[in-house]
């Protein structure tokens, strides 16, 4: 790790904590009001939204606590907000391999660039998106 990734790892730590936590204690209704604000531009290029998704991904790997998806999605929206960058939440569902249990995954996209999610997102089918779309 180079001491220049420090401040945006600190970042994503604090943003999948912050995830974690509202996900754990706060009533779901509050979660997705905030999770569709709505703000600034959508990415123009990837390149605008990869360091977020490097250190969100690098730090869930490494927290003590569970960091899955949605976590990640709601502290990729955090980030990229405070950058100026519009996200979409993308929930959805697919069955278990056993045919009989249900599966949700989050993914989030800004401008039309998959995120964070995006490698098993074909496998559901969405459900909502926070901020809804027309």
């Amino acid at each position: 790790m180079k001491l220049s990734d420090v401040p945006i790892l600190t970042e994503a730590v604090l943003a999948l904590g912050v995830g974690a936590f509202a996900l754990a204690f706060i009533p779901f209704r509050h979660v997705a009001n905030h999770a569709a604000r709505t703000g600034g531009r959508p990415a123009r290029t990837r390149e605008e939204i990869m360091p977020v998704r490097r250190a969100v991904r690098r730090a869930a790997r490494n927290v003590p606590w569970r960091a899955m998806c949605f976590e990640q999605g709601l502290a990729v929206k955090v980030m990229l907000r405070r950058r100026g960058l519009s996200t979409v939440i993308h929930y959805g569902v697919a069955r278990e391999d056993d045919g009989k249990a249900l599966k949700a995954h989050v993914w989030v996209t800004s401008g039309g660039h998959m995120v964070i999610g995006g490698e098993v997102a074909p496998q559901f089918t969405e459900l909502a998106q926070f901020p809804p779309t027309a």
